[in-house]
């Protein structure tokens, strides 16, 4: 291919706002991971792409060093630049940072090892099945229906809406779009309201999914480390926080800072994201006010989904929202996923009735085993600190001293798998922290946290260099 054809396919990569180097990165890395571009594929040289898009040769440079920092291209002195072969590389970082280990696990699953890195229900919980049995029947009652509805099955957006105005926060269908699952809910927001350069704050440490969307749009990711309320006066694109039972502190925002932040979000008009994902895994048994309860504005958006009170391969999720935002939304929904699979989101109707029943149990069950794992890491590793969560599915650790990069690796051999602090940071701080899950049994977080001290007495962090390598298995 040469490069006339590549100027073709980088098609209209100006357009937009932001630096010229982050829109060229944007088109290109969308070409490369669609394999547009294969591996081993000769990129021109850096004057001469910058001849062919009349940009300045800095450009070029500065994209193909981005690229490079990614992993998606190899440079070298008179071989050129190109790009890279299909794998995940340990040295993968994007911007710095380690990828999310998440999807490297979810990728690559390791053999033999406790993962510690992916914090969702494993079980399908025995009341799916009827809840399955009930989106049969409906069915049998619509034979005409096509179940075509990018905005979701007009059932289950009506019960997700009967559930907003239970929490008492008037809510209407049309206000309502379902997802597969709350990380295409993020996707889609990002798309509609983020633009290649636009800046977007968040809080720090916060979700690394979140992260990873952000900067696949070519955004400046900004954290904001005494909370999201205290930066909005920079007039973000998008705010994005997680109030209650944040991932990955398992924190609970009180109503005073959540009314701070919602008035402040209006005053300023920027778009902020509820993250809800675990609000309803609070350990008190209550679920705090959602953010848009507390301002008239239309600049809350409430997301959602099942995969964390029922089970993580029940891909449905939601955005609340204003109805004209709602219906842009679901037409880009429409260009990518002309509608989501129709039983689960109809079995969702079900399990939705079902949400107090659901949440008492499953937050009794979590609020055992966070007991649990605390008191095994006070026994165990005493010289570890967190805070006790109030709900959600995990904790927040720091270790004395080291790097939970390089400990990670330790950690690896001894049997368990921890997600690096960093990856959960815009910036890549947060290095001596990891993330724990206590969704395991009792018997098997014991095995896990034995793991992790015997992996501990072997690690002597003063004595390592840090790495900024993810951790990929």
């Amino acid at each position: 291919m040469d490069g006339a054809n590549l100027v073709d396919l980088l098609g209209r990569w100006a357009t937009g706002r932001g630096p010229l180097y982050l829109l060229l990165t944007a088109r290109l890395r969308a070409l490369i991971d669609d394999g547009v571009l294969p591996p081993g594929h000769l990129l021109p040289p850096d004057r001469a792409l910058a001849k062919l898009l009349a940009v300045g040769r800095g450009t070029v440079v500065a994209t193909y060093d981005l690229l490079q920092q990614e992993g998606r291209v190899v440079r070298r002195q008179g071989s050129g630049t190109r790009v890279a072969a299909a794998q995940l590389s340990a040295a993968r970082v994007v911007d710095g940072v380690p990828a999310n280990p998440l999807i490297q696990h979810m990728l690559h699953p390791p053999d033999g090892v406790q993962l510690l890195t992916c914090a969702a229900p494993d079980v399908p919980p025995p009341f799916m099945v009827e809840a399955y049995a009930e989106a049969a029947e409906r069915l049998a009652a619509r034979p005409h229906d096509l179940g075509y509805h990018p905005a979701g099955q007009p059932a289950l957006r009506e019960a997700v809406a009967a559930y907003y105005r239970g929490r008492g926060l008037p809510t209407t269908a049309d206000e309502i779009v379902v997802t597969t699952g709350a990380q295409q809910a993020l996707s889609l927001l990002t798309g509609l309201l983020v633009q290649p350069g636009d800046t977007v704050l968040t809080e720090t440490p916060t979700y690394p999914g979140a992260l990873e969307v952000f900067r696949h749009a070519a955004a400046v990711v900004r954290g904001a480390e005494h909370g999201v309320a205290s930066a909005l006066r920079s007039r973000p694109a998008l705010a994005y926080t997680v109030p209650t039972a944040s991932n990955p502190s398992g924190a609970v925002m009180d109503v005073p800072s959540r009314r701070r932040l919602a008035t402040l979000a209006a005053e300023h008009d920027v778009p902020l994201i509820d993250d809800e994902v675990c609000a309803e895994l609070c350990f008190s048994g209550e679920t705090p006010p959602p953010l848009a309860s507390f301002t008239s504005g239309e600049q809350i958006i409430t997301i959602a989904s099942l995969s964390k009170v029922v089970w993580g391969g029940l891909r449905i999720g939601w955005i609340r929202a204003a109805a004209p935002l709602a219906t842009r939304l679901a037409r880009l929904r429409a260009i990518h996923d002309l509608a989501g699979e129709a039983v689960s989101q109809l079995a969702a109707v079900a399990l939705l009735r079902r949400l107090p029943e659901i949440r008492r149990d499953r937050t009794a069950v979590l609020r055992e085993r966070h007991d649990h794992l605390c008191a095994e890491l006070r026994e165990r590793l005493p010289s570890w600190s967190f805070e006790p969560a109030l709900g959600g599915q995990t904790i927040w650790v720091r270790l004395p001293h080291g790097d939970t990069d390089a400990f990670a690796q330790v950690a690896l051999r001894h049997g368990v798998a921890i997600p690096p602090g960093r990856a959960f940071d815009p910036v890549g701080g947060q290095g001596s922290y990891t993330r724990l899950h206590f969704l395991f049994t009792p018997r098997e977080l014991s095995r896990a946290v034995a793991g992790l001290a015997a992996a501990w007495h072997s690690y002597d962090g003063t004595h390592h260099p840090t790495t900024t390598h993810a951790l990929i298995v």
